[in-house]
């Protein structure tokens, strides 16, 4: 079989073993990039000289007998706004091709500490600003799997590249659903990780505002569930770099599920549906319980996540939009602030206070409820670049999307996980649990997640 369609998992054990060389899967890697990227764009920036000598000095570590690491030789990319040495955080902006990075962001660091090796860094829109990946810096990127829809964003490179099997594994980042939308698109899985789970920060930009402190996390996209434990095992290493990091053993749960198919009356496609009813259907053959509690809000939550993270923007974003003049951010970020009025300073604060009630209730919810069914968006993945054909497209885009905005705001992980196909959309659903139950997740994606073979062209 070509390496280069193997997991994660699969091919650091056989690497481990030395039943493949790290040389043999970078260049099987490299090949297929050479053939598939060129017409999908997902990486953006290649290191083809850089990773394939990592894999060679690698080969002679593990012959010395030295530890691989549990990524140990595994190809893996990063996104393009996480700070990585020797190569400019773009963050899909021209304004930031030269913004050179001298060290490696915590993520970066830590998935190298793990054994794995770069191949390559993906493609997001300008600012990271949509669910759909274009911008005018490295031109737009295509869904592998299916051509006329988006590859979701902004992770949207990350997804496509792990959808065609250009590296098993993808750094993503995440704040408004931009791993869970991406995956879903892509027909694959991704885990946005709550709050303080994965270390983050970038020497680059210096510290967050607020919002994105509190909602912005990094976390893998992959075509297995034990690739998605594997890359929270690796990303999750404490780095004294985020004040935000907490190591979260894993506890105990009760089996018990909630099911939303249409949450605060979002108007959920009928496939859509019928995959969650399917889930909770396996969740019970597998001795789950499965309910239908009322939930605590989630449009408010989508509401006021949207007042902190336009906040950012009213403080230097904004101009940064204009000199950037990127077309589609700008149409975004018109948009996005008809739906946010300017904040004032007591209007910011009653975000930060509202939060602390909401988070309480969402804890109070999955101490009786530990995980929650319900849908990505509420309709299957939309033709690419639909957000900026018209305000009313951009309006129903941000409608669906409730259901990944509203989790950051609490500090929530997110699962998507790809549950079936049809000719022309993949069909996914949603998985949420309390800050730090990560594992419960994980443990979802055992049961749900089928492994998903890389795209063949």
């Amino acid at each position: 079989m070509n390496p280069a369609l193997i997991t994660a998992t699969d091919l650091a054990r056989l690497i481990r073993s030395r039943q493949l060389s790290a040389a043999e899967v970078m260049q099987a890697t490299l090949a297929r990039i050479d053939r598939l990227n060129p017409g999908l764009n997902a990486i953006v920036q290649r290191m083809d000289d850089a990773a394939l000598a990592e894999a060679y000095a690698f080969d002679a570590r593990l012959a010395r007998g030295e530890d691989p690491g549990p990524l140990g030789g595994v190809p893996v990319t990063v996104k393009v706004n996480i700070d990585q040495a020797g190569f400019p955080t773009t963050n899909g902006l021209r304004i930031q091709s030269n913004l050179m990075a001298h060290s490696d962001s915590p993520p970066v660091a830590n998935l190298r500490r793990a054994g794995a090796i770069i191949i390559g860094r993906t493609n997001t829109p300008a600012f990271s600003l949509r669910w759909f990946t274009r911008n005018s810096l490295h031109g737009a990127t295509r869904n592998p799997a299916f051509p006329a829809l988006t590859p979701g964003g902004s992770s949207g490179g990350a997804a496509s590249a792990a959808a065609a099997g250009l590296g098993p594994l993808a750094h993503g980042t995440d704040i408004a659903g931009s791993i869970r939308y991406p995956a879903y698109a892509c027909g694959i899985h991704g885990l946005r990780p709550g709050l303080g789970r994965v270390p983050a920060f970038n020497a680059t930009a210096g510290d967050r505002l607020i919002g994105g402190q509190l909602m912005a996390v990094s976390g893998p996209l992959a075509r297995s569930a034990a690739d998605l434990r594997l890359g929270l095992q690796a990303l999750s290493q404490s780095d004294p770099r985020d004040p935000w990091h907490t190591a979260y053993p894993p506890a105990p749960y009760t089996k018990r599920a909630a099911l939303s198919l249409t949450p605060d009356g979002l108007a959920t496609n009928p496939a859509i549906q019928d995959a969650l009813t399917q889930a909770a259907k396996t969740l019970e053959s597998h001795g789950w319980e499965v309910g239908t509690p009322n939930l605590p809000p989630f449009r408010e939550a989508m509401e006021l996540q949207l007042t902190l993270w336009l906040s950012e923007f009213g403080l230097g974003g904004a101009e940064a939009i204009a000199r950037e003049a990127d077309p589609d951010a700008t149409f975004v970020h018109q948009e996005l602030t008809k739906l946010a009025p300017p904040p004032t300073l007591e209007s910011f604060m009653r975000a930060l206070q509202s939060r602390a009630r909401l988070a309480r209730l969402w804890r109070g919810f999955f101490a009786d409820w530990p995980v929650l069914l319900t849908p990505v968006s509420a309709q299957l993945p939309f033709p690419d670049h639909y957000d900026t054909s018209s305000p009313k497209a951009f309006a129903d885009v941000i409608e669906a999307q409730m259901p990944q905005i509203a989790p950051p705001f609490m500090g929530l992980p997110g699962l998507a996980i790809t549950t079936g196909r049809t000719a022309t959309h993949p069909i996914g659903i949603q998985a949420l649990a309390n800050r730090g139950q990560e594992h419960i997740l994980l443990d979802l994606a055992d049961l749900l997640a089928p492994e998903i073979a890389a795209v063949t062209p």
